[in-house]
């Protein structure tokens, strides 16, 4: 209890601080409009905070229900932070200007009242902010794209010369209500005709419930060889607390059969191999590997490996892009190309011809996109067709990934 009183207390402490900007920007208000205003600031305020401390209770609330309060906690707490800038600075320049007449002994040592425009500039650069998150919720964090590119290796086997790829990852859904995301990108997804669907996990927040509500749109997912899919971090329920190690078990446990249900490959430390002609390419799908020490080391390429050395040809599935340079490029098997997934461009960056930034750079190297490695090998992090803690994006949208294999002896 005390653990979760002293953040909303902090809460309540950033409201009435940042009710000072309202204050003083309502001063020469009709009495009725601020009266109004007041009222309806703290009526938002404090359903944010009763919300919040009612979330704690994992029963309380229906699991995506919990992830929106969480949403928009955030979509009002980072413009209140940013527009309490201003109020952070004018308080200390008008603290110093007491101590200054203290010490020069002045007899006015008074703290002079807040100034109009700095209020103006604080509720400012809060609006931006809020416009912007607010249009990243209900636009952007539903803008799906479809990126084509192709992807060529010297000796990839002619039979797989053209083979259609489609790539997705991170559909969490469980910061979903409806079906209605999941089934564009299921039918933008079949209008493509792929020959291979790659899911590279993530399929959940924490909870398999999360994922059973959306089986039958899953298994509405086509392709000619077959849907192949891995797990992610967040789908071992790692990320909250559970009565007993038997129900996270049984939670793992009904999480792989929402897979099963779809009709997906689900690889687990595993391989499979697709034939044509006379050529083979082994697809290895490993459980979820990170090279920060935070994230669970579930995944074991060798033992992904071990039934398919003698393929030439491999494409992996590992859910966490860093595993690439940790483990995949040294290792002893060539998986000419890997497909990630992970970082989700942080949600939140800026992408235009010639130039891409995002935060999640300074943490992973690999990103967004495709990447060459050491003897020809590739890898590509999708950027996630969903999101989680804030239930939006800005700048990087939705993704479906489509590749083609080409050998670039035909280039």
């Amino acid at each position: 209890m005390i653990a979760l009183l002293i953040p909303l207390g902090l809460l309540l402490g950033i409201d009435l601080y940042f009710f000072q900007i309202i204050k003083t920007l309502l001063a020469d208000s009709s009495e009725r409009l601020r009266f109004t205003i007041y009222v309806l600031y703290w009526i938002v305020s404090i359903l944010m905070i009763v919300s919040v401390f009612l979330s704690a209770d994992r029963s309380f609330f229906p699991v995506h229900v919990r992830y929106y309060i969480f949403s928009l906690l955030l979509l009002l707490l980072v413009p209140k932070l940013l527009g309490l800038l201003f109020l952070v600075g004018e308080d200390i320049f008008r603290l110093g200007e007491k101590i200054s007449a203290v010490i020069s002994g002045s007899d006015d040592t008074t703290i002079h009242g807040r100034r109009q425009f700095i209020s103006r500039a604080g509720i400012i650069a809060a609006s931006l902010p809020f416009a912007t998150m607010l249009y990243g919720m209900v636009k952007t964090g539903f803008d799906i794209r479809v990126r084509k590119l192709k992807a060529s290796f010297e000796d990839l086997p002619s039979e797989f010369e053209g083979l259609k790829i489609v790539q997705i990852s991170d559909l969490h859904s469980g910061s979903f209500t409806t079906e209605s995301h999941f089934e564009e990108a299921v039918n933008r997804i079949n209008a493509l005709n792929p020959d291979l669907v790659f899911f590279t996990g993530d399929l959940v927040n924490n909870e398999a419930v999360e994922a059973e509500r959306f089986v039958e749109t899953f298994s509405k997912l086509k392709a000619k060889l077959g849907v192949y899919s891995i797990l992610g971090n967040h789908d071992y329920g790692d990320y909250g607390p559970w009565p007993s190690k038997e129900e996270k078990a049984n939670n793992l446990k009904r999480l792989k059969q929402v897979h099963h249900d779809a009709g997906w490959n689900l690889l687990l430390n595993d391989s499979s191999t697709i034939n044509m002609g006379e050529s083979k390419l082994a697809i290895v799908g490993v459980e979820n590997w990170g090279a920060a020490r935070h994230f669970p080391k579930y995944g074991d390429l060798d033992k992904a490996v071990e039934k398919v050395k003698d393929i030439p040809f491999k494409i992996l599935l590992s859910h966490d892009p860093s595993h690439w340079d940790a483990k995949v490029q040294e290792h002893e098997q060539k998986f000419h190309l890997t497909l990630s997934g992970h970082t989700h461009g942080a949600q939140f960056g800026i992408e235009i011809p010639g130039f891409k930034w995002s935060p999640v750079q300074y943490v992973y190297k690999q990103w967004a996109g495709l990447y060459e490695g050491v003897d020809g090998q590739k890898l590509y992090v999708n950027r996630g067709l969903g999101y989680i803690g804030y239930m939006g994006r800005i700048g990087i949208p939705p993704e479906i990934t489509f590749l083609e294999l080409n050998s670039s002896k035909n280039a």
